[in-house]
């Protein structure tokens, strides 16, 4: 246009007889005669016609870049728009999975994701996928994705069935029912496969391998360790010794895992009430019975100043001393150098699991204040400790460490079943201790 209007001005210039605009001054004076491109070129002078074929071809190319540039727009649409805050509807979370989530760098992508979620976007498409079938099959007038999405919000915030309700615009009764029914999936048809006893012996060198590296001590497959989830609500019992208050003073459940030296949990339990000592807990497990029954068979056994060293896990003093499970000389080292060093060693490799608890309930913080009924709680806590292995396994950033209270349990007393078991555990810890003295000495 600025072309054309110095075009404009260089016609009238050269010819102002055929100016294409009237003069004011003429039109005062005398009517003047249409300007038409046919005056133009009828003009007795050369100029009007110069001045057409110049605008005439500016004109052209102005229209050829305008179709161009709308032909290359439409061709490379811009990315959508961000999704609403506070949007929750099945329509904005198509769009946030379908649209958004590519429009996004991965790390970007992956980090909206465990905001949302609490895991990146690769392992909710695994969760989906697996569960997905089982979802189709209960017949839920929700998509599967939509409806894991929710589940996998409230357990990441700790949201109450009523605020994911408000903020679905869904019943209250209908979020329950949903986050039962996912929960109860990952926790049964999930567990077999992302949460197992090491048993294979790839598995099982690595794990005693990786243990090793920790502590110095050899074999050692497991730590094993318990702790309250917190129950949001008080339970309401005739009984007037409340069964699920915790030492720590509020109502829970008690959970007992077995992690590997990388934070992954192969053994979970949750059968016991918040007021149960730990050693019972374990006792009424069914890896207990299993150890003690020679269900499990683990091949890798080593030589140790003359005793067979099968693989076994370590735990503090609120476990018993077995065979399979190791446990300090004193909780106060008052014991020998041996003793002391071995004490140390072994809290060591216990703190891997006391870690493992930290991060369960760092990224699943619906375990810090359990806002679910008490008959469902234990699958809740179980859905979450494999989602916290599937995590785990896909090395998932870790959030920091949830802080439980420090322990103040007794010493656990050993049954009187359990005394072969414990006479050779004695046997076995006090070789382990003099020969892990003896090879730190004298390096």
């Amino acid at each position: 246009m600025a072309m054309l209007s110095h075009l404009l001005h260089l016609q009238n210039s050269l010819d102002p007889t055929s100016t294409i605009f009237s003069s004011s001054s003429s039109s005062s004076t005398s009517s003047p005669s249409p300007t038409t491109p046919s005056s133009l070129l009828s003009s007795s002078s050369a100029a009007p016609l110069l001045f057409f074929t110049l605008a005439s071809l500016l004109s052209f190319l102005s229209v050829s870049r305008s179709s161009s540039s709308t032909s290359s727009s439409s061709q490379s649409p811009s990315p959508p728009p961000p999704l609403p805050d506070g949007d929750y509807s099945v329509s904005a979370f198509r769009a946030l999975a379908n649209d958004h989530i590519w429009a996004l760098d991965a790390p970007l992508r992956d980090a909206r994701w465990r905001s949302l979620y609490g895991l990146s976007y690769p392992v909710f498409t695994t969760v989906v996928e697996k569960l997905q079938p089982f979802i189709a099959a209960s017949n839920l007038s929700l998509p599967a994705d939509y409806a894991v999405a929710m589940v996998l919000s409230r357990l990441a915030h700790g949201c109450s069935a009523k605020t994911l309700a408000s903020r679905y615009s869904l019943d209250p009764y209908l979020i329950s029912k949903i986050t039962n029914m996912v929960t109860r999936l990952l926790a049964t048809k999930l567990y077999p496969e992302f949460i197992k006893i090491p048993v294979g012996k790839r598995r099982l060198i690595e794990t005693t391998q990786g243990f090793e590296e920790l502590t110095s001590l050899p074999n050692i497959c497991g730590a094993i360790d318990s702790t309250p989830v917190k129950l949001r609500r008080r339970t309401k019992l005739n009984n007037p010794r409340n069964i699920y208050n915790s030492r720590y003073g509020y109502d829970a459940v008690l959970l007992q895992v077995v992690a590997d030296h990388k934070k992954i949990f192969w053994d979970v339990c949750v059968k016991a009430p918040g007021g149960e000592e730990d050693s019972s807990h374990f006792r009424d497990s069914l890896l207990y019975k299993r150890l003690t029954s020679g269900d499990i068979v683990w091949e890798k056994v080593i030589n140790v100043r003359g005793h067979h060293v099968r693989p076994y896990i370590v735990g503090d003093w609120c476990y018993p001393l077995l065979s399979f499970l190791m446990t300090p000389f004193s909780p106060d080292g008052a014991g020998s150098p041996p003793e002391n060093l071995f004490d140390g060693m072994l809290m060591k490799g216990r703190s891997v699991v006391v870690e493992a608890i930290g991060l369960l309930k760092a990224r699943w913080k619906i375990l810090q204040s359990l806002n679910v009924g008490v008959n469902h709680a234990p699958q809740t806590i179980v859905a979450c400790c494999v989602l916290h292995n599937l995590c785990q396994v896909a090395r998932e950033p870790e959030p920091e460490l949830w802080k439980d209270p420090d322990e103040a349990g007794s010493p656990a007393r050993v049954l009187e079943s359990e005394r072969q078991f414990y006479y050779y555990g004695q046997s076995l810890r006090q070789a382990l201790a003099d020969d892990l003295h003896q090879r730190l000495s004298s390096r």
